[in-house]
């Protein structure tokens, strides 16, 4: 890569390049706890609210113990909406509670609670999408940010930068496919170039936001 492209990048990372799950402090690796987590972070960050507000909801979520989709599933419905309540998840708390447990009940139902055994099943990154897109909540914005947050782990999926990542890889003077973007990082930062991306396309300053 050339030394503009080197640049903007590493200025990228620097800047903007903090994925939502290190902001929810979720340890993420490849384990079904963990991207439980990243999967109810997921259905918090698709509703029309702030996502300062969704991550703390999600680390609300996770210091009530509801880390799996067990602990979700046994948890009530009035527990869940005092959790949500705490991080302000206001206008969502009552109807997000409730999609969080059907959720739950439909991860263990369908995938004994592992969602490695969803990537498994599926035979390409669209019919993750698709799949994640059965949980209540989940529309292609959530299965997207998903899918951004757990390539770095999950390598079948990616690279996986959305319409909103290259969006931002236009504004900035990056490749504009997949993987050549790939090719700008390795593949543990792949999250945090979408990550990025995704802040500079959202961005509403006239001017480029790396300076």
């Amino acid at each position: 890569m050339g030394s503009s492209q080197q640049t903007a990048v590493k200025t990228l990372l620097q800047r903007f390049g903090t994925t939502f799950v290190e902001q929810a402090e979720i340890p993420l690796k490849d384990t079904p706890s963990p991207l439980y987590r990243l999967l109810v972070l997921s259905t918090l960050l698709s509703a029309r609210i702030s996502s300062d507000i969704a991550v703390a909801a999600a680390q609300e979520l996770s210091t009530a113990g509801f880390r799996t989709p067990q602990r979700m599933a046994e948890s009530t419905w009035q527990q869940r909406v005092d959790a949500l309540g705490r991080a302000h998840y206001r206008r969502f708390d009552e109807s997000t509670a409730t999609t969080l447990g059907e959720g739950a009940q439909l991860l263990l139902d369908e995938y004994q609670g592992d969602l490695r055994k969803l990537r498994d099943a599926a035979d390409s990154t669209r019919q993750v999408s698709q799949r994640l897109q059965d949980f209540p909540g989940i529309g292609p914005t959530g299965a997207a940010i998903f899918l951004r947050e757990v390539q770095g782990i999950w390598p079948v999926v990616g690279p996986y930068f959305d319409k909103k990542a290259m969006e931002g890889a236009k504004r900035v003077g990056l490749p504009t496919e997949a993987d050549r973007l790939a090719e700008l990082v390795t593949m543990a930062d792949r999250p945090r170039l979408a990550a990025g991306l995704v802040r500079v396309a959202l961005d509403k300053s006239d001017e480029n936001p790396l300076g």
